[in-house]
C-alpha cells in the first residue's frame, strides 16, 4: 500500500465504530503536507472525541460560551507538526508543537486556530481558554488516559460558569469521560491499522 493510498484510506475509512471525517480544509492540509497515514488516523480519532465532548458541553451547559468550531479545528490539527517530526508519532517529543503552529500559520490558518498545535500539551498556562482545555482533554481521553490536573481545571471552569459545586461538575465530567473512554480500544485499533511511514 503506498503512502498516498494509506493516507487516503485513513482520511476516508469509516472505522468501527464509525469516526467522523475531518473538516475538508484539514484533509487538504494533511494531503498537501504528505501526512503520515497514522497521524491522519490519530487526528480523526481525537476530532471524533472532541465532537462528543462539545456535544456534551452544549447539552449540559447551554450558558457556557465557547467556540465550537475552534475546538473541532484544534482537535483535527493539534498534532499536525508531526508531519515534520515524524519520530514523535511513536516516541516522546514536543518539537511538533511549535512546528505545527508555524505550519498552520504559513498556510494561512488564523492564529486563533493555529494556536492549538502549540497549546494542546500546555493546559496549565493561565492564558489557555476553555477551547484549549477541551482540545487537550480530547487528546487524552481518546485513548482513555485520565489526567487529574487537566480534569480539575475543566471542573473548575464548569463550576465557575454554572455556580454549581465542583464535586457535582466532577461527577458529571467523570461520567462522560468514562463513557467516551470506553471506546478507546476501537480508536487505538483504528490508529494502529495505518502505517507511520509509507
Amino acid at each position: 500500500m503506498t503512502t498516498d493510498t494509506a493516507l487516503s484510506r485513513a482520511l476516508s475509512c469509516a472505522g468501527e465504530p464509525p469516526l467522523l471525517p475531518l473538516p475538508g480544509r484539514v484533509e487538504e492540509l494533511l494531503t498537501e503536507l504528505g501526512s503520515p497515514p497514522r497521524l491522519a488516523a490519530h487526528l480523526r480519532a481525537v476530532h471524533d472525541v472532541a465532537h462528543q465532548l462539545v456535544a456534551w458541553v452544549e447539552k449540559r451547559y447551554p450558558a457556557v460560551l465557547f467556540d465550537r468550531a475552534a475546538v473541532l479545528f484544534g482537535a483535527a490539527t493539534h498534532d499536525i507538526g508531526k508531519t515534520v517530526h515524524v519520530s514523535e508519532l511513536s516516541g516522546p517529543g514536543a518539537a511538533h508543537e511549535e512546528a505545527g503552529q508555524a505550519l498552520l500559520l504559513d498556510r494561512g490558518v488564523r492564529p486563533e486556530l493555529a494556536r492549538f498545535a502549540a497549546t494542546h500539551a500546555s493546559w496549565t498556562d493561565p492564558r489557555v481558554g476553555p477551547e484549549d482545555l477541551l482540545v487537550s482533554l480530547a487528546d487524552k481521553i481518546w485513548k482513555n488516559k485520565r489526567v487529574p490536573d487537566l480534569e480539575d481545571l475543566v471542573v473548575a471552569r464548569l463550576a465557575e460558569a454554572t455556580g454549581r459545586a465542583p464535586w457535582e461538575e466532577f461527577l458529571a465530567l467523570d461520567e462522560v469521560l468514562t463513557r467516551i473512554g470506553d471506546g478507546a480500544e476501537d480508536r487505538l485499533v483504528f490508529q494502529a491499522s495505518f502505517p507511520i511511514h509509507g
